[in-house]
C-alpha cells in the first residue's frame, strides 16, 4: 500500500521540520515551518534585496531652486509643474514663484465679481422678500394657521365668537416658552391685549410705570411698534400693513425711544 504523502518539511537546512500546514513565504515564495514563517525568522532574501536596492545615496543632496534659498535635501522633492528641486519650505507653487502658477487673468476675475454681485443681490431680495410677506400670501397663510389656533388658543372664554381674534403670539427674547397660542378681543385697544397677553405668558409687565422698558406689541412683517390707543380692529383693516386673524405678532420690551424692531426674522428662527 502506497505511502500518503502529507504536509511538507521546512525550507531552512538546520530545520527540515514536517509541518501538515506549511507557510509559504510572500517574499521569496519558500516553504517554512510555523518557527520559521516570518522573513527575519528564515533570513528572507527578497528582503536583502529591497532593502539593498533603497538605500539612498549618503553622498548626494538636491540643492534648492528657490533664489537666494540654501537649503537642501537629501531626498529630491520635484515641482510636478516646473520640474525643478526645492526644499521643504519652497516646495508648494505659491512658495518659490512657480512659473507655471496660473494667475488670474483680468477678464476672469471681472466675472468672477460679477457672479458674486448677482449672489449678493439674490440674497439681499430673499431677505427682503421674508421680511414683508405680499399681503395675499400673508393672507393665506393666516387663514390655514387660524384653524390650528383655534383648537389650542387661551384667552377670555366669555367673549363672543364673533368678537375673538386669533394670533401666535411670539413672547420676549430670552423667555422659556417661544409662542404662545392666544385669542384677544377685536375691539381692545392695544395697551389691553399687551396687558392680557403679559397676564397669559405670566411676563413681567411695568407698563403702569415711569420704567425704562415697557412691553410693546410688534408687527412680524414692518416690525413696527403698534401704539397703545389704537384698536386691534383698526390694524385688522390698515391698508399697509395689516394684521390677520390667525396670524403672527411679537411681544417684546423696548425701550421708550425706540418704535420697532429691526431683525423681526430672529423671533421665527
Amino acid at each position: 500500500m502506497a505511502e500518503l504523502e502529507l504536509g511538507q518539511h521546512c525550507g531552512m537546512a538546520d530545520c527540515r521540520q514536517l509541518d501538515f500546514l506549511p507557510f509559504v513565504c510572500d517574499g521569496c515564495s519558500g516553504i517554512f515551518c510555523l518557527q520559521h514563517r516570518s522573513r527575519d525568522a528564515h533570513g528572507c532574501s527578497e528582503v536583502n534585496i529591497r532593502n539593498n536596492s533603497v538605500k539612498p545615496d549618503q553622498h548626494r543632496s538636491y540643492p534648492c531652486s528657490y533664489k537666494d534659498c540654501n537649503g537642501k535635501e537629501l531626498l529630491p522633492v520635484l515641482c510636478p509643474y516646473c520640474e525643478k528641486h526645492f526644499c521643504l519650505r519652497h516646495r508648494h507653487q505659491s512658495d518659490h514663484e512657480c512659473e507655471k502658477l496660473d494667475t488670474p487673468k483680468p477678464r476672469m476675475a471681472a466675472t468672477q465679481q460679477l457672479v458674486k454681485t448677482i449672489i449678493d443681490s439674490k440674497k439681499s431680495e430673499e431677505a427682503k422678500s421674508k421680511k414683508c410677506r405680499g399681503p395675499k400670501n400673508s393672507a393665506t397663510a393666516a387663514k390655514v394657521a387660524l384653524m390650528k389656533l383655534k383648537m389650542h388658543a387661551c384667552g377670555d372664554k366669555s367673549l363672543p365668537q364673533t368678537e375673538r381674534i386669533y394670533f401666535q403670539v411670539f413672547l420676549p427674547k430670552g423667555n422659556k416658552e417661544k409662542s404662545k397660542p392666544m385669542f384677544f378681543c377685536s375691539k381692545w385697544s392695544i395697551g389691553k391685549a399687551v396687558d392680557f397677553a403679559a397676564s397669559l405668558a405670566s411676563l413681567k409687565n411695568d407698563n403702569n410705570k415711569s420704567t425704562s422698558q415697557k412691553l410693546r406689541l410688534c408687527h412680524t412683517a414692518s416690525g413696527e411698534a403698534l401704539p397703545f390707543e389704537h384698536t386691534l380692529e383698526t390694524w385688522l383693516s390698515d391698508k399697509d400693513y395689516p394684521l390677520y386673524n390667525g396670524g403672527n405678532i411679537i411681544l417684546e420690551y423696548l425701550n421708550n425711544d425706540v418704535l420697532s424692531i429691526e431683525d423681526t426674522e430672529s423671533y421665527f428662527s
